[in-house]
């Protein structure tokens, strides 16, 4: 915790050109953007960073098929658009996969009519996918035989984008650019309402962890409190023109269903999209849409029987999936940005998750509505226009602030790679190299973690049973990222709580040690903390030999 403790002594000691509030995808693409460009910037989140929206996402980067259907096709473009410059900038994370979508009897529309749109939306996407197919049932069969095609009339295939690691790890990477830049970041450090003082924003915060509280001094205040955008402006007093309806959504994680690395799309019985998604050796399945008056959200026997009684539907399954099935789930909601004419009885299944920039040119406040991850460059890149506009000076605008490091950096780093033979080191459970992860995972930082496994070669040994993360990984974690809660890492800077199952994990030694690298002397308190929040009983901690 050394680099968050240092950066909280920082916040009230310098006035910083914006400060953001909220550190999912919006608020740490935007702190990346203003950082790269030259601005000085702080960042605080109340809890982690991508700790809401952000971390129970489909880890779908998509165009907006769904949009085709009510014609929203400026958004769609935007969307494609969007998605094809993700895939080209973080190739290694962001990476091209097929829908499969079979269409059943008393469908609204035929899969011809489907397919054709499938080729439009191909077109708006500049061409840049595989081109879609027309299936018929006993092609899907074929291709997919889990697949239930007694009801079935047809299919298409088209593609979109998936993130090959999780939301969350991909939105603290922006955070990490942002830190890389210059910008002063801290989780754990809740705002308690701005006002605006001499030209500035104070903005009165609390640090979680022990209570104490002080003043952030900003020229500009940016709200990307996500779901809770809307709370944060009444405690400023901003009136804005849009806010904020909810839509919650869960996925369930299970066993793995099928090994082909494709999604399986259907209709579910009110209509709606339904996938199947594949996530290493497991699948994730879901999601649901369920109007909420509130984001604060939970998952109920309802959702839980809803994804299970579709998703058995579909598939031809040795045994039906049960609740004793599910590893792990996800729930949060969609923040859908409208504005206040349109009135909160509007069908929010038909709302885009399209985002919108609400700027107080006169208090210098700018909130941030709705959004997705497909959507986060040209996020930051708009906030960084909309602070131009408000005095602030960017000193390299045109600066190059998102993507992956150049090929001669990565290929220094597999050249390394293959001298140690890493790749010899992978886990046989691994779905990839451990050279491709590490690259994924930390990009040139990776390197620093080639020399360490070759100075220690336990350093390369994985520390977690069941998972595919080595010593080295778990230091880096504790030295760059932040880790404050066990939660942080086991959910949010990795996946390991949504693929292990939660007795495994509190039974595992390699766990308890993963917790003496990562908190020292605290780590009998934050193992335990985190298994009494998560189950009403916990595991005792004992003390490992040699730890």
């Amino acid at each position: 915790m050394k680099l968050r403790n240092r950066n909280i002594e920082k916040l009230p000691n310098e006035t910083f050109d914006a400060l953001i509030i909220g550190g999912g995808i919006n608020g740490a693409a935007t702190a990346a953007a203003l950082a790269g460009k030259g601005a000085k910037v702080a960042l605080i989140d109340r809890g982690d960073f991508a700790g809401s929206t952000s971390m129970h996402s489909s880890n779908l980067v998509w165009g907006g098929i769904k949009y085709m259907e009510s014609k929203d096709f400026a958004l769609v473009r935007k969307l494609c658009k969007s998605r094809n410059h993700l895939i080209k900038s973080y190739p290694s994370t962001v990476q091209e996969i097929r829908f499969l979508t079979t269409i059943s009897k008393g469908f609204r529309h035929s899969p011809r009519y489907l397919w054709a749109g499938t080729w439009l939306y191909w077109l708006m996407g500049n061409g840049f996918t595989k081109l879609p197919r027309l299936l018929s049932p006993n092609k899907i069969k074929q291709e997919e035989p889990i697949i239930d095609i007694g009801g079935a009339v047809g299919g298409f295939e088209y593609s979109d984008a998936y993130l090959h690691d999780n939301d969350a790890r991909f939105v603290f990477n922006f955070v990490r650019q942002a830190l890389n830049y210059g910008a002063i970041a801290a989780n754990y450090v809740e705002s308690l309402g701005a006002e605006s003082q001499d030209g500035l924003w104070v903005t009165k915060a609390r640090n979680v962890m022990d209570g104490s509280t002080f003043d952030i001094r900003a020229k500009v205040l940016i709200n990307a409190a996500g779901p809770w955008v809307d709370q944060h402006n009444e405690l400023t007093g901003q009136k804005t023109t849009h806010h904020h309806l909810y839509s919650k959504g869960i996925h369930l994680i299970v066993p793995q269903l099928t090994d082909s690395q494709r999604v399986l799309a259907f209709f579910a019985d009110d209509g709606r999209l339904f996938f199947v998604i594949p996530m290493g050796n497991r699948t994730c399945i879901g999601t649901t849409d369920t109007h909420m008056e509130h984001p604060e959200v939970e998952v109920t026997a309802d959702d839980i029987a809803f994804v299970l009684e579709n998703i058995n539907k579909r598939l031809t399954l040795a045994k039906p999936l049960s609740q004793d099935d599910i590893i792990s789930t996800r729930c949060g909601v969609r923040p859908l940005a409208i504005k206040d004419d349109q009135g909160n009885d509007r069908d929010f299944l038909q709302l885009s998750r399209k985002h919108v920039v609400d700027t107080n040119a006169e208090s210098a406040h700018i909130s941030i509505f709705g959004g997705k991850l497909t959507d986060c460059l040209n996020v930051g890149d708009e906030i960084a226009e909309e602070i131009s506009q408000l005095g602030v000076t960017l000193t390299d605008p045109k600066f190059h602030w998102y993507g992956e490091p150049p090929n001669p950096v990565k290929q220094q780093f597999m050249d390394q790679a293959k001298r140690m033979n890493l790749d010899a080191m992978t886990a046989q459970t691994s779905s990839e190299l451990l050279s491709t992860r590490l690259w994924r995972r930390y990009a040139d930082q990776a390197i620093q973690m080639l020399e360490k496994i070759r100075q220690d070669p336990a350093q390369g040994e994985i520390l977690i049973e069941g998972t595919e993360y080595i010593r080295c990984e778990i230091e880096h974690a504790r030295d760059h990222e932040m880790i404050t809660q066990l939660e942080d890492f086991l959910r949010r800077r990795a996946k390991v709580s949504l693929v292990v199952p939660h007795e495994q994990l509190r039974h595992s030694n390699g766990l308890k040690e993963a917790c003496r690298v990562l908190f020292g002397d605290d780590a009998e308190e934050r193992f335990n903390s985190y298994f009494e929040q998560h189950r009403d009983t916990s595991l005792p901690f004992t003390p490992m030999a040699n730890a």
